[in-house]
């Protein structure tokens, strides 16, 4: 286990046992500043995206072609429904646990839409208190608000393992008009 690549990998080694998010930032905080490599473009900092909300979604693969059952329709979803977070002002960033090769692969194969970021060492879905559980992190949603606080939190459940979408469009939506209101 030397690399990222196939199943049985460091991160597969690192992320199986079961255990929940520590330090998990909370609603009305400042959302943890990041940075992490995009496929396709340059690097993104969470902080330079400031003055726009930003919806953080943290996805689980496995590989490039193994895909979380409780993701991969959220990851669809998601990208059937871009156009109407950027109506509303926001932007998407997908995080992805996936190296660089496997990330640039899912982007070409799902043909998505929206920033794809990868994190194959899981430094930002710990910073952000993500689990993991049998070779790779949960997920969990975010929205940042334009000021660059946490408006918004889901962590997995297997219950409620994905905020949906709808759910994100009316936090959005509800952010933009009391923002609309404070003018």
């Amino acid at each position: 286990m030397t690399a990222n690549s196939g199943l049985f990998n460091r991160r597969f080694a690192r992320n199986f046992v079961p255990l929940p998010g520590f330090r998990v930032p909370e609603v009305g905080q400042n959302a943890p500043d990041f940075t992490l490599p995009r496929v396709g473009g340059e690097p993104v900092r969470l902080s330079a995206l400031r003055g726009q909300p930003v919806v953080l979604a943290f996805t689980r693969i496995f590989t490039e072609k193994l895909f979380c059952p409780f993701c991969y329709p959220h990851i669809q979803d998601l990208k059937q429904r871009y156009g109407e977070i950027k109506k509303v002002g926001a932007e998407l960033l997908m995080v992805s646990s996936t190296d660089a090769r496997q990330s640039a692969q899912v982007v070409a194969d799902l043909e998505l839409p929206y920033p794809f970021l990868y994190d194959p060492d899981c430094r930002i879905f710990r910073l952000y208190g993500a689990g993991q559980a049998l070779g790779a992190p949960l997920p969990a949603q975010y929205i940042v608000d334009a000021k660059g606080r946490i408006l918004y939190r889901h962590l997995f459940s297997f219950i409620d393992s994905n905020a949906s979408t709808d759910e994100v469009l009316g936090v959005l939506a509800e952010a933009e008009r009391l923002q609309q209101r404070s003018y």
